[in-house]
């Protein structure tokens, strides 16, 4: 099929290489020129395992093209995804929705009669039904425009086969409109071929199960490490609280890791937006404010433990930070959890040093009060305290006693529960991890 992905950030750019891996013949639209001319040359402006190559293999074949015109967009094919970025409003829980409705305004006007605009971006219920009404009022007279909701469910990280092969598809159509419902059946012939469960269901549930899973998701975290809080208090290992929890298949293990708690781009903001919404339509969201104060609660307990093990006053200190992205495998930085630590240890007159093997160039646009190093031993010569706050691999295979001999004092604090304690305390460390004794 012949498909436009508008908007081509984390989501639009990961979801047009999909389609055209699926077979389909994509075009993608965003303003950005600097953008679409990197991805045109088969590189996305952001790392996610795999997409380059798949970038690569499907614009030499032609099968895959980037365009700044909304027009061409128009013209190209009647089937139009709407991958735009709606990102937290300054000073408040809520979505800003404005480069999506800028988006649908701008299109509109250009689309061929029985056109079907199908919105993928996280948004509060009741954004499809509005976005369908100014569909309806922008488009040319005379002009039917169907519309429908297919959420996603990628993680970054592990994006490309999330929409490859995702846990299941999720298509909100307007009542009776069987015909949108069988265009985006033939999108998903493959996957639905290889068993992947379809719910087919309104606009607003289609809305909402996104915004429940992430909030869901993001409760299992914050059980967690609420629990680790606990067993910190007891001497508990908040490890195996998470493995016997793990095994009971009501529970299920998968996300349920504690330690630093969430952070990025969707998790963080999806549960604020899916919060302040429940909130105008009066819902009692107590639960989930608690999610995120439970949130919060893990970044400051980490910056109390660096205080307390640098024996109260951090300032003139030296810190070594592993890690910046919010999780490993992206450079993504938005709301990293590292980064916050980070921060605020230096706010605390701390010196502090971050390394990360992927993000440290986003890292020093906006943190540029932090110093910076290009391997993990650099960061800790001469530190006095040692943070583990992503845990990228590599740093479960740093000799800690090759790295005794760089630090100044041998202590750490493994925020992330990835560390071998014991090998870590047979080289010299002091050690600490969330929720274990």
């Amino acid at each position: 099929m012949k498909l436009t992905v508008i908007g081509c950030g984390y989501l639009g750019a990961t979801h047009a290489a999909a389609m055209a891996e699926l077979g389909h013949q994509v075009l993608g639209m965003d303003p950005d020129p600097d953008k679409v001319d990197a991805l045109n040359k088969g590189r996305a402006p952001f790392l996610e395992h795999g997409l380059d190559e798949l970038l690569a293999k499907h614009t030499a074949t032609g099968s895959l093209r980037f365009t700044t015109d909304h027009a061409q967009a128009a013209a190209f094919a009647d089937l139009h995804f709407l991958g735009v970025g709606t990102p937290q409003q300054g000073g408040s829980g809520a979505y800003d929705l404005s480069q999506l409705h800028t988006a649908v305004r701008r299109l509109a006007p250009r689309l061929r009669d029985g056109a079907l605009v199908v919105g993928k971006s996280t948004v509060p219920v009741g954004t499809a039904e509005r976005l369908r009404q100014t569909l309806a009022e922008h488009a040319p007279p005379g002009v039917g425009i169907r519309f429908a909701w297919s959420p996603e469910f990628l993680r970054e990280g592990s994006a490309l086969a999330d929409t490859l092969r995702p846990d299941r598809i999720v298509l909100g159509v307007a009542d009776g409109d069987t015909s949108s419902e069988a265009v985006l059946r033939s999108v998903y012939a493959e996957p639905l071929r290889r068993g992947v469960p379809l719910i087919v269901t309104g606009l607003a549930t289609a809305e909402l199960i996104k915004g429940a899973a992430n909030a869901f998701l993001a409760t299992k975290i914050s059980f967690i490490n609420a629990m680790a809080e606990l067993c910190e208090r007891t001497g508990a290992d908040v490890r195996q609280v998470a493995l016997a929890l793990g095994h009971d298949h009501r529970i299920g293990g998968q996300g349920m890791r504690p330690g630093l708690g969430f952070g990025g781009g969707c998790l963080p903001k999806d549960l604020a937006g899916f919060a302040h919404r429940a909130e105008e339509l009066g819902a009692d969201v107590g639960l989930l404010r608690q999610v995120e104060a439970v949130n919060r609660r893990r970044r400051e307990h980490v910056v109390g433990l660096a205080h307390e093990l640098l024996g109260g006053a951090p300032a003139g200190r030296r810190i070594a930070v592993w890690g910046a992205a919010f999780k490993p495998g992206t450079d993504d930085i938005r709301d990293s959890p590292a980064l916050s630590v980070a921060d605020a240890l230096a706010r605390a007159g701390a010196e502090v040093t971050v390394h990360d093997p992927a993000a440290l160039e986003n890292a020093r646009r906006a943190y540029p009060r932090l110093g910076y190093a290009d391997d993990p031993a650099a960061a800790v010569t001469g530190a006095d305290l040692l943070l583990h706050l992503t845990d990228w691999p590599r740093y479960a295979e740093a000799d800690p006693a090759a790295l005794l001999r760089q630090a100044s004092v041998p202590q750490l604090v493994d925020a992330r529960g990835t560390l071998d304690a014991e090998r870590w305390r047979a080289a010299g460390w002091t050690f600490r991890a969330l929720g274990r004794p």
